[in-house]
């Protein structure tokens, strides 16, 4: 099991040592602000410390940011005397690149699969919808650029609440940059506080808008409370950790070999 400890989420500095043994799978957590990115996060943490995600498929194999986890899910856990509460805002001040949370898992083969999960401010999302080269939203660039798979998260309490109108713009905007910037990687539509409820009309405006441009996206709606299931799972959570697990790369296709060539080191040409 990996164990080194570090203060906090990963940097940029750090990515080299992670991605000794293998390329890791970059999630982005792509969305507006407080609509329940690190809340997200932070409760899979947690399901994974209680060991709900290791099934015959794949079990838990480490961390090098424990520390930077242990941050996040502390606000959700039950401590005597204090009631469970969500995690702090992520800051946007907090440099120009997003902090990546690491884990691995090892697969039922034994195959180690290792994801870096960026959690990033929703202001840089803003400002990158609005215009992509904005000199504040370069850590919004980032996750653009490098993902594997995007979550676009739709905050249901934003959509129901006195600004709904506004929310349902900034979202579709939103979608719209991303459909744009990510060439075919895939996308979930992540619906977080689905206890909450929505009018039809702005729901139905804002999966139209994700879906219409992007129509293989996944949909999934989740939320840390309001289960009744007595393990307290949440609802719709492991599903959607499942479905990010089980996403892997494109395979490099090489082009077909050039007979003309007797040395197998240059049998695939050059350009």
């Amino acid at each position: 099991m990996l164990l080194p400890w570090s203060g906090s989420a990963l940097g940029l500095s750090d990515l080299s040592f992670v991605a000794g043994p293998g390329k890791p799978m970059v999630v982005g957590v792509v969305g507006p602000q407080n609509a329940g990115k690190t809340t997200l996060l932070a409760a899979w943490y947690l399901l994974v410390g209680r060991g709900l995600v290791c099934s015959e498929k794949r079990r838990f194999a480490g961390s090098y940011s424990l520390a930077g986890w242990e941050a996040l899910a502390g606000s959700l856990r039950w401590n005597p005397g204090n009631s469970p509460n969500f995690p702090p805002h992520t800051s946007s001040r907090g440099g120009r690149a997003p902090g990546l949370l690491h884990t691995s898992f090892r697969g039922g083969s034994g195959d180690l699969r290792s994801y870096l999960f960026a959690d990033a401010p929703g202001e840089w999302f803003q400002k990158w919808s609005m215009n992509r080269d904005a000199p504040d939203a370069e850590g919004a660039r980032w996750v653009a650029e490098h993902a594997d798979l995007f979550l676009l998260i739709a905050d249901r309490q934003a959509l129901a609440g006195e600004r709904r109108g506004s929310a349902r713009s900034a979202l579709q905007v939103l979608a719209r940059r991303l459909a744009a910037e990510r060439t075919g990687r895939p996308v979930a539509l992540v619906w977080t506080k689905v206890d909450v409820s929505i009018a039809p009309e702005i729901e139905s405006a804002v999966r139209d808008a994700v879906l219409n441009l992007m129509p293989d996206a996944r949909e999934f709606l989740v939320s840390v409370s309001g289960s009744s299931d007595t393990e307290n799972k949440g609802q719709g959570l492991l599903e959607l950790l499942d479905w990010v697990l089980d996403i892997r790369r494109a395979r490099l296709s090489l082009p077909p070999p050039q007979v003309a060539s007797l040395d197998p080191m240059f049998m695939f040409g050059v350009k």
